[in-house]
């Protein structure tokens, strides 16, 4: 394929720097590969206002934060280091006996050594410990597999139900549903949809060893604001036993409805705040969207083992699956899910040459409604639940040189389509979801945020004043922490920028004296609760914490959003 670059009025390419792979303009504080720099020796295509390293994996980051531990151990058995992780393990076991994760990687070095016995019974300590069976199914299956070709782990697996991760809900409409799964090995899989314990219409879709054994089944002809009970079938046989979950479709388009919705970012794997995703199910929510660092793998190289397990860690808890199931999930990414910290990925469709795999990955790990533009493929996409409109936008993947004067966060191809989108709408209210914040002062200093891209942001500011859209909200992420944000406008009415950003993540980041409100003792969620039936629709923001405890509220009525 030809590297295309959007048509924007520079051209970012890059110069070999012939001194360093890893360089720091000391003017412009870039860090990138000598390959950003190929073509133009001050400004790097594709970078990071961070260091382009391993920072993250070192002792120091693992010890603070419990999402690199594992990932650090991997790394060592994927550089055929085995013995060197296994004393990692030993080291982390010493200080917590229990930990199931470290178990599971002392049965992958062991497996490495060719110590299978040891590597049997250190899966079987990590299963005893809590580990779900699928872990060992889902892989990474090159690492597993003589662990599982022996005859007690083949009797295990010949027992499974049959679904491995999922299934996880996406792309609820009025009349339909989609249903995203991963299987043990290729098989065709039906979902079954009942109402009133009657079958009303089923659906078969095959799982695909070139698509990670995952499929998605897409199940049309439903009643609108209506609940149906499913079940999933693998081979014949029910995978979800007596306990099928529910679901409900969403009103018709453009009609007036109260209903919740929850969203957040920032969800790095820590066993301890598992628990959050059932604190978001007790809320009943229509819809679940989560804006970005949804898996941290600041990886930025072509997607392999490393990068699939960071996927299995949350996939296979059961907390994420029960909410999953009957909650549709909407996801978009950023820069710990899609290459590393601060990152911009370039103007090109396919430069560098991990990008759209890595994009690949995503799209095969999520169930969205639509991924970006034919030509121009991206984690951008829109959905209406009644009369409310949300448009999701991709900050990464077209993200310009933020240290360049002509620049970009969303290129041109994403910024018209979400101009039209706003145009067209005729929604109560409408939300823009961006992946970092939009209110000045979130990130002092930094350019990661909408900070790094002021004239685009104020284009799209004016462009809502200019064609007096109303209604318009926006939604972000990226800090580890919750806040609301007042954007007062000269000509038109106040943008409120609602954030969460903390959901399971252990760090934490200070709070801003600038925001209406902030939250970081614990973690939280955004939860949008809406009343567009009220003479005066309303919707309220509220954070609340992992223990279910609303912290902080604020409600805008639709009256405050009018010129």
């Amino acid at each position: 394929m030809n590297s295309t670059a959007a048509k924007i009025p520079f051209v970012i390419v890059a110069v070999l720097s012939v001194f360093a792979a890893v360089w720091q303009s000391a003017e412009y504080g870039q860090y990138a590969p000598k390959d950003a720099y190929r073509e133009n020796p001050r400004f790097a295509y594709y970078g990071s206002e961070n260091p382009w390293d391993r920072r993250f994996f070192t002792q120091e980051s693992a010890d603070k934060d419990y999402k690199w531990r594992g990932q650090r151990q991997l790394l060592e058995i994927l550089a055929g280091r085995p013995q060197k992780a296994l004393e990692m393990c030993q080291r982390r076991l010493a200080e917590d006996p229990n930990d199931p994760e470290v178990f599971f990687m002392v049965a992958i070095a062991r497996i490495q050594m060719k110590q299978l016995d040891e590597a049997e019974n250190a899966a079987r300590q990590a299963l005893a410990n809590g580990l779900p069976f699928e872990r060992f199914l889902a892989g990474p299956r090159d690492l597993l597999r003589p662990l599982m070709q022996t005859p007690a782990f083949q009797k295990m697996a010949t027992e499974h139900t049959g679904l491995i991760h999922g299934p996880l809900l996406g792309a609820v409409t009025d009349s339909g549903a989609r249903f995203w799964m991963r299987t043990w090995r290729e098989t065709p899989v039906t979902v079954r949809v009942f109402k009133d314990d009657k079958k009303t219409t089923e659906a078969v879709a095959k799982t695909e060893a070139g698509r990670d054994y995952t499929a998605v089944v897409q199940i049309n002809g439903l009643q609108p604001a209506t609940r149906y009970r499913y079940d999933v079938l693998v081979g014949g046989r029910s995978a979800l036993q007596s306990d099928l979950p529910c679901f409900e479709t969403f009103p018709p388009r453009g009609q007036s409805r109260r209903f919740r919705v929850a969203f957040g970012g920032c969800a790095g794997y820590t066993p301890v705040y598992e628990r959050m995703w059932n604190t978001v199910l007790s809320r009943e929510p229509a819809a679940f969207l989560t804006l970005g660092d949804n898996v941290y793998m600041d990886m930025p190289e072509m997607p392999g083992p490393f990068h699939d397990y960071s996927y299995y860690c949350r996939q296979s808890r059961p907390e994420f699956r029960k909410l999953a199931g009957s909650t549709p999930i909407y996801a978009i990414w950023d820069d710990h899910d899609c290459a590393i910290d601060d990152v911009w990925m370039g103007p090109y469709v396919d430069k560098p040459a991990w990008k759209k795999p890595t994009w690949e990955l995503f799209r095969r790990n999520w169930n969205n409604p639509g991924y970006g533009d034919e030509k121009w493929p991206a984690c951008w996409f829109s959905f209406s639940i009644a009369d409310v409109d949300f448009i999701m936008l991709d900050c990464r993947f077209y993200r310009t040189n933020p240290f360049q004067e002509s620049r970009t966060m969303l290129g041109p191809v994403q910024k018209a389509w979400l101009l039209e989108r706003l145009k067209q709408s005729r929604a109560t209210f409408k939300f823009i979801v961006s992946s970092v914040p939009w209110a000045s002062g979130a990130k002092p200093g930094a350019k990661d945020t909408w900070d790094g891209f002021p004239e685009e942001r104020e284009e799209i500011f004016s462009f809502l004043e200019k064609h007096r859209i109303e209604g318009a909200i926006l939604l972000s992420a990226d800090r580890h922490r919750a806040d609301a944000w007042k954007i007062d406008r000269p000509s038109g009415y106040p943008l409120y920028d609602l954030m969460n950003s903390r959901l399971t993540n252990i760090h934490t980041h200070e709070l801003m004296p600038g925001a209406l409100f902030g939250y970081n003792e614990k973690c939280s969620f955004g939860l949008l609760s809406f009343d567009t039936t009220a003479s005066d629709p309303v919707v309220t923001y509220q954070i609340v914490n992992i223990d279910g405890e609303v912290v902080h509220s604020l409600t805008l009525k639709r009256s405050e959003l009018e010129f």
